[in-house]
């Protein structure tokens, strides 16, 4: 591929994860508009990310978290896999 067209793939991808995320906000903000304020919430987490190129991540829900470190260790292999494909 060349090189413009993985700069384009990129911004691409970056625009698609800032739409979703902005959806999200907004329908996370009007559910919890329709619903009753309660005293406690059950709000559940995961964020990973990479130290170099090894994966880490924390969260307060297991199954958010294997969702995490699969997306993380698929990222990871393709950084391995991917520059030896030309």
């Amino acid at each position: 591929m060349k090189p413009v067209n993985l700069i384009s793939l990129g911004v691409v991808i970056l625009i698609v994860g800032f739409i979703i995320v902005f959806l999200g906000m907004m329908l996370q903000s009007q559910q919890s508009q329709n619903e009753k304020h309660t005293k406690g919430s059950n709000v559940k987490v995961a964020v990973g990310g990479f130290f170099g190129p090894i994966p880490f991540g924390f969260g307060n829900d297991k199954t958010l978290m294997y969702v995490v470190m699969a997306v993380s260790v698929f990222f990871m292999l393709m950084w391995f896999i991917l520059p030896h494909l030309r």
